[in-house]
């Protein structure tokens, strides 16, 4: 018979996920989430077969918390917008969890129309609220997603490593003037065609 389980699945990832929040994920290791567990590590293994699973367990509920950013921007008037300034402010108020999943090498290499799907598991309910608001394709829905997207990474990625900072109305105006300039740009070009 296994030994019970000194501690849920849930209080260990919990735990796991506050080491990466303040330290990043290099700092998980058995040592230290024993010790914060006030533990030795042996009860870990009770529940988790390895170290890669608990790191899995915790790449799993920083989705989680993400996609709670991610619904707030759905929420708003303009979700587009919307979900983009919630990516900044997941990156503010989350740098770790942010650098977690969204700033660590890829296995592979994709384009940008493989690999933005890949990390974004809202990909397609982000392309549908710019074909609804804008009327437009989805083809151009796809353009404007992706320069947009590679512009609020990098606003994103400055937040997460405390290269710059930004208030909620500089993030707002940087962010509509950007795509009001490529909405406008793809209009004219496809008038031109």
């Amino acid at each position: 018979m296994p030994p019970k389980a000194k501690f849920t699945k849930r209080e260990i990832t919990e735990t796991a996920l506050n080491i990466v929040r303040t330290d990043g994920l290099e700092a998980l290791t058995s040592r230290e989430l024993g010790l914060r567990l006030g533990s030795s590590a042996r009860p870990i293994f009770t529940v988790f077969k390895n170290m890669e699973e608990v790191q899995q367990a915790v790449i799993e509920s920083a989705r989680s918390l993400y996609k709670e950013y991610v619904n707030r921007g759905f929420a708003e008037e303009h979700p587009f917008k919307g979900v983009g300034t919630q990516y900044i402010l997941f990156s503010v108020n989350e740098p770790k969890l942010f650098q977690l999943l969204f700033m660590t090498q890829q296995p592979q290499k994709p384009d940008l129309s493989g690999g933005l799907p890949l990390i974004e598991e809202s990909y397609e309910e982000i392309l549908l609220s710019i074909q609804d608001e804008y009327g437009i394709s989805k083809l151009l829905a796809e353009r404007i997603y992706h320069h947009l997207w590679i512009y609020t990474h990098g606003i994103a990625t400055l937040c997460a490593t405390k290269m710059c900072r930004f208030t909620s109305d500089e993030i707002s105006s940087m962010i509509t003037e950007v795509f009001t300039s490529i909405l406008k740009h793809i209009k004219e070009c496809e008038s031109d065609d």
